[in-house]
């Protein structure tokens, strides 16, 4: 079990994710990042006063930046 919130936050988007329906094999990794970003906006819109101010808003920009590394999408 998580104990931080922001992982807690983090956990959940990486399971909404996986969740979604479709096939992650034929998905391209825009199609992935663009999935993580709505998701991260949601979460953002619905928690952003459960923490400090600007403090879950930088992480999940944080986290987008570093899913974008990861599935290799260069900047456009």
């Amino acid at each position: 079990m998580l104990t931080h919130p922001l992982a807690e936050v983090r956990a959940r988007l990486e399971e909404a994710v996986a969740a979604l329906p479709g096939d992650p094999a034929t998905a391209t990794p825009q199609d992935i990042y663009d999935q993580y970003e709505m998701l991260a906006i949601e979460i953002l819109d619905s928690e952003f006063d459960q923490f400090k101010e600007g403090l879950l808003e930088h992480h999940l920009q944080t986290f987008l930046l570093l899913k974008r590394l990861e599935l290799g999408i260069k900047d456009g």
